[in-house]
């Protein structure tokens, strides 16, 4: 039996709303990620605007504690950076006032020693070639997890 081409049934405004209240009471849902899930639902571009409005009046939806909660899980669990996590908020089209208020979640210290203990992680895994080259990978490894450059080569040149 082929899954992947059946038809999706489409859910009436009500069972919408339903289902859409308890995706948001699960889990923190910025916008965008809503009415994108609400249109895969075959629902019209009316009825999704008109169940969003419901669910930020019920406090279901709101940016400002998405972006917190976001900002918080993907630095502590995921061990990203301020810059990666910036560029993934945007993807979500929240406000800049929201990303501010999101980042406000990362404190100062708690940032510098992750940092700390990923660049020093990294640097007992790379093997061989010259020092050079050695703190090179790990400035790019540490740049890729979105951490800032002149931040790496402070903590670098420390150890």
């Amino acid at each position: 039996m082929d899954f992947e081409n059946k038809p999706k049934k489409k859910l009436t405004p009500a069972q919408a709303l339903i289902r859409a209240q308890l995706a948001c009471a699960y889990q923190e849902r910025c916008h965008q990620e809503m009415r994108n899930k609400l249109y895969e639902w075959g629902l019209y571009p009316d009825a999704v605007e008109n169940i969003l409005a419901n669910l930020i009046t019920e406090n279901f939806l709101n940016e400002e504690r998405f972006a917190k909660a976001y900002a918080g899980g993907k630095f502590r669990i995921k061990k990203w950076g301020r810059i990666k996590i910036k560029i993934e908020l945007r993807k979500r089209k929240l406000s800049d006032y929201c990303i501010k208020n999101g980042m406000l979640e990362i404190d100062d210290k708690d940032y510098i020693k992750t940092l700390k203990q990923i660049i020093e992680k990294k640097s007992k895994e790379i093997k061989g070639g010259s020092l050079q080259v050695r703190k090179y990978k790990i400035a790019q490894y540490a740049a890729s997890r979105g951490f800032e450059q002149d931040l790496i080569w402070d903590i670098i040149k420390e150890e």
